[in-house]
């Protein structure tokens, strides 16, 4: 047996950069995939993957398993538009699609077929509060109930072979993105922090955090599950 990693996609920056690092700050070494480097941390791999690029995702992971055994991965990198239905067009699915659930599905067959020779492992995907409805986001909402709802099927085929398969879906995070569609201390930014029952954006580490525990071998009965990190904003919204 080899030594252990984390793949993590989009690991450079906002939610996915707070991952590696979480995941680093455990010991475990973590391999980044993603279409532009960021500074290295100990214990983080870099190798540049755009995911549009279906075909080299299997050289790619087959090339991390000849250095490391692979026991997690952080299905993070994504994409939104912001368009109502009237401005949705075929070709935002064709952009959107591809990226936000062709990728990570490849992703994760090529993880699980690395995690069953190891005897386990840990799937993470990164869905969003959006799929609880939002305007704007027909085609992001979308992509984001389909890997939540393809989490779901994983988990069934993949217990057997002690691997586990999670959703999270964050609520606001305050990413560098999130702060530049919505600049801190504007009155837009402040309905969005008033309709938060804790009061707070969330920041990127806050979902690492939950990243973390599902990564865990320790978290091997829990599956198949979808956790909404997000400030309680999902049960305020049913209020």
């Amino acid at each position: 047996m080899g030594e252990q990693c984390v793949v993590v996609t989009g690991g450079s920056s906002g939610i996915g950069r707070a991952c590696v690092e979480a995941v680093a700050a455990t010991g475990t070494k973590v391999v980044n995939l993603d279409r532009n480097p960021a500074e290295l941390i100990p214990g983080e791999t870099f190798i540049e993957l755009d995911l549009y690029d279906h075909d080299r995702i299997r050289d790619v992971f087959a090339d991390i398993a000849q250095t490391f055994d692979i026991v997690g991965l952080v299905n993070n990198a994504g994409m939104s538009l912001a368009k109502t239905l009237a401005e949705t067009e075929a070709e935002d699915f064709a952009k959107v699609v591809p990226l936000n659930m062709v990728a990570p599905a490849l992703c994760a067959k090529y993880a699980a077929e690395a995690m069953k020779r190891v005897g386990w492992g840990r799937i993470v995907n990164m869905s969003s509060r959006v799929i609880l409805g939002k305007e704007l986001r027909t085609t992001y909402a979308a992509t984001k109930g389909g890997i939540a709802a393809m989490g779901k099927v994983w988990a069934l085929e993949l217990a057997a072979d002690g691997i586990t398969v999670n959703t999270i879906a964050p609520g606001p995070i305050a990413t560098p993105l999130f702060k530049e569609v919505n600049p801190p201390g504007t009155p837009r930014t402040q309905k969005i922090i008033d309709g938060v029952p804790v009061k707070r954006l969330g920041e990127p580490e806050d979902i690492a955090n939950a990243v973390t525990f599902f990564l865990k071998k320790e978290s091997g009965f829990i599956t198949g599950q979808t956790l909404f990190v997000c400030g309680g904003l999902t049960v305020g919204g049913a209020q």
